[in-house]
């Protein structure tokens, strides 16, 4: 939705007092289609909710518009926009609440200190062509991008107002002589051929944006939006004062044919690598709530991320707009008088690097170990082209082993990086961190078979065939657990490869290994029914002897156990959405449920004492105690991340997760604050093929992370400001 300014006056008196069970609290501005509200959830979380016009509301082809707007949001991942968090389009007055973000739009930055420099302009640039590749993968086209719609946080820009885009399959056409855009920021084939726009459109309007953001004007301008139209199907922009760095790029996003035009892909390729070099834009703190863009979400809790001005005395000749003309702002225009301008079109409200070779570390030896820490890289030989996944075991003098694409298994010196030794295999497309159980490293190769190897010298073990069990091979302590598809559990022993127990469990007929306890010994073992509940069973592991059972409600999963033997469970709605955290109480077996303060998606958990860490896809971070009585929400933090590993605990308050581009993330636990990231790591500008990210392994005074250029490489933890 578009930031709206100013609160104005007349209808807001027939505005609701709630939307869905959200209690306005204040209006933050009103538009053409409705009125835009600050609300709160029930945990206190704040929220931009748009409620449409009353005289709207009786609209039918208005009504399926808002539906396919509430769809196209839902579809996009929130790191780049701003995540929907409930809506009723069919409510009497329908509404959609989105998280709130507190940040300036590039239209009222550029305005109130003038353009942007050239570091904030690359990166702003890579932003949003980042911004673009998740929205078209998501199938969706915005075909609104505007300044007005772009709002700069200090993660980045974020795409908001998804009230005119469509699905790419969208069958949905509404009626000649309706807005589909403004003017100054739409592609020529929005004016000549509505029903055939499509990704292109987009990265015409970036163009138009980027001119904007390095100039103050756009690369079509008059008083009128007549001429304007005529100007984008006709006649070539004026690219004068965009920097020369940038200008040739530019100027393909603003070709007239679509197919002339990069894809979001080859922009950011183009850019890379001074874009990731450039500064980031940190925009100035709002000073009031009033007036604010709507947009994504705040985390509201003590230590979120200071932000300061870049030009807090206002543009370059000291005046709030930079000493230039003020920008118009384009009124509703119908087909009927644009048509005649640019040659018959019909204006309609529709339409569809690094080292080669392993090794090239430190070569010093045992100098090394004398040596304060030093950050490495090594790249494994026939690494593949996506991120190679490791393990650590401290228990074994520091063991870093990893395995890769066309590696089964090798051991890296966590201290210098060098190779010690590896074993070439194929390990299939979802690759099983080898893992050190009963003094052996295993790990299960492409056709189906759990190989072992010495872990001083990679001397091949005992090996068996496991390729009938649901989801792999699970160490847990020296053994080795596995679920069959005929309901049984099976525990061997990780040094002879001897069978140790193998019975079914009762109750169980499709049982799934969890996590593992290893002060208690126990292991979980997990079954959904349905969405009615799910059977949780505590397994000891030597013996297979079942220490509890019990039946939980609803969907869960459990992620981790307490410190005091509570144990921690993710709850899933019928869409496999997180909608809650759940504790276990031992001995009592009392059963607490913390909600969250919105539904997060493919959402990934790690537990810390009594607090679990949420980590969405879209790189949403929520923490939750669960020790004090009921629960509460400690804090949350939009990352900006979108595609994203499972989150790692560390030493100091830290938290750690990798991203799909390679970078790998710092949080600050005690605070919710992110800390630092290292610059991005791709094979060739490509993200790689894993269906999976591989989790971060932090240990005392380092971090070990893999990325898809197929290395794996060490930062010291100390200061992530400064990896």
């Amino acid at each position: 939705m578009p930031p709206l300014r100013g609160s104005g006056v007349g209808r807001e008196a027939e505005d609701p007092e709630y939307a869905g069970a959200y209690r306005l609290e204040a209006c933050l501005g009103s538009g053409g289609m409705g009125v835009v509200h600050l609300a709160r959830s029930a945990s206190g979380l704040r929220l931009a909710v748009k409620v449409v016009h009353e005289h709207y509301a009786s609209d039918a082809e208005f009504r399926a518009r808002f539906r396919q707007e509430v769809a196209a949001a839902r579809r996009v991942s929130g790191a780049f926009t701003a995540p929907v968090v409930d809506a009723d389009p069919e409510a009497d007055r329908p509404w959609m609440a989105t998280l709130y973000v507190p940040g300036p739009t590039l239209a009222e930055q550029v305005k109130r200190n003038g353009p942007l420099a050239r570091a904030e302009l690359r990166r702003l640039t890579a932003g949003l062509a980042e911004a673009l590749r998740d929205i078209h993968r998501a199938g969706v086209v915005h075909r609104d991008l505007k300044p007005g719609n772009v709002l700069l946080t200090d993660t980045g820009p974020k795409v908001i107002d998804f009230g005119i885009s469509r699905p790419v399959d969208s069958d949905l056409r509404t009626e000649t002589g309706k807005l589909i855009g403004s003017p100054p920021y739409m592609a020529p084939e929005q004016f000549q051929r509505p029903r055939q726009v499509g990704p292109a459109a987009d990265v015409f309007a970036l163009g138009s944006v980027l001119v904007h953001a390095a100039t103050g004007r756009g690369p079509f301008d008059s008083d009128s939006p007549y001429i304007v139209a005529y100007q984008v199907v006709h006649d070539e922009p004026d690219l004068t004062g965009v920097p020369e760095e940038l200008a040739e790029l530019v100027a393909r996003c603003l070709a007239k044919e679509p197919a002339e035009r990069p894809t979001p892909d080859e922009i950011m390729a183009a850019l890379l690598p001074p874009s990731y070099e450039a500064a980031a834009f940190i925009p100035a703190q709002r000073r009031a709530v009033p007036a604010a863009p709507v947009g994504a979400s705040e985390a509201d809790a003590p230590g979120d991320v200071e932000t300061r001005a870049l030009r807090a005395s206002g543009g370059p000749n000291g005046s709030p707009d930079g000493g230039r003309r003020r920008r118009r702002r384009w009124p509703l225009v119908t087909a009927a008088t644009l048509a005649v301008l640019v040659g018959g079109g019909v204006w309609a409200a529709a339409g569809p690097g690094g080292d080669a070779a392993a090794g090239r570390t430190d070569r010093a030896g045992q100098a090394a170990a004398a040596k304060p820490f030093s950050a490495w890289r090594t790249a494994l030989p026939g690494g593949g082209d996506a991120a190679p996944v490791c393990s650590f075991a401290s228990s074994d003098g520091g063991g870093l082993y990893c395995a890769a694409r066309g590696i089964a298994a090798a051991r890296i010196d966590p201290a210098t990086g060098r190779l010690l030794w590896s074993s070439p295999g194929r390990t299939g497309v979802e690759v099983q961190a080898p893992v050190l159980a009963g003094g052996l490293v295993g790990t299960v190769t492409e056709d189906g078979t759990y190989r072992t190897y010495a872990p001083g010298t990679g001397a091949a073990g005992w090996s068996a065939d496991v390729s009938g069990y649901l989801d792999g091979v699970h160490p847990v302590g020296d053994t080795l657990l596995m679920a069959s598809r005929s309901g049984e559990v099976t525990a061997m022993d990780g040094a002879t490869g001897a069978r140790l127990w193998r019975h079914g469990l009762r109750g169980h007929v499709d049982p799934r290994i969890g996590p593992y306890d290893a002060g208690s010994g126990l292991v979980t073992v997990f079954e959904a029914a349905g969405e009615r509940h799910t059977l949780v069973t505590a397994v000891r592991v030597r013996t297979g002897e079942i220490a509890w059972q019990q039946r939980l409600a609803r969907t869960v999963v459990p992620v981790g156990t307490a410190p005091s033997g509570a144990l921690l469970l993710t709850e899933l709605d019928r869409d496999a959405r997180t909608v809650a955290v759940v504790r276990r109480e031992p001995g009592t077996r009392a059963v607490t449920r913390v909600a969250l303060p919105f539904p997060m998606t493919e959402t990934k958990a790690v537990v810390d004492g009594g607090a679990a860490y949420l980590l969405s896809r879209s790189g949403t971070l929520v923490a939750v105690d669960t020790d004090v009585p009921g629960g509460r929400r400690l804090w949350q933090l939009e990352t900006a991340a979108g595609r994203v590993s499972r989150p790692s605990v560390g030493p100091g308050d830290r938290l750690y997760f990798s991203a799909a581009d390679g970078r790998l993330l710092a949080v600050d636990t005690a605070r919710g604050v992110l800390l630092g990231q290292t610059d991005p790591r791709l094979r060739d500008g490509r993200l790689g093929h894993a269906g999976t990210l591989p989790a971060p392994l932090p240990t005392d005074g380092k971090v070990f992370g893999s990325a898809p250029d197929g290395s794996v490489f060490a930062v010291e933890s100390g200061d992530p400001a400064r990896w």
